[in-house]
């Protein structure tokens, strides 16, 4: 089990300045650092808005250079 609080997820869709669209899944991507395990981490939450609720779908930790892979293959298109 990911050690990720509760609230994390939550605090990432209200306050992530980083969003992108996933052109492989359709689905929408918020980004922002944050403390993890004791260390800065950039964290993803993939979600999905149906009638205007936000649902999520996954999260977790970035691994090093797996954002700027996406922008670059053009998976993830900046919102």
């Amino acid at each position: 089990m990911r050690k990720i609080e509760y609230d994390l997820p939550k605090k990432i869709l209200d306050q992530s300045k980083e969003r992108y669209f996933d052109k492989e899944t359709g689905h929408s991507i918020a980004i922002m650092k944050t403390v993890f395990c004791g260390k800065i981490k950039e964290i993803m939450v993939a979600y999905i808005v149906e009638e205007d609720c936000a649902k999520l779908l996954t999260i977790h930790p970035l691994k090093d250079g797996q954002k700027e892979n996406r922008i670059k293959t053009g998976r993830w298109r900046k919102i």
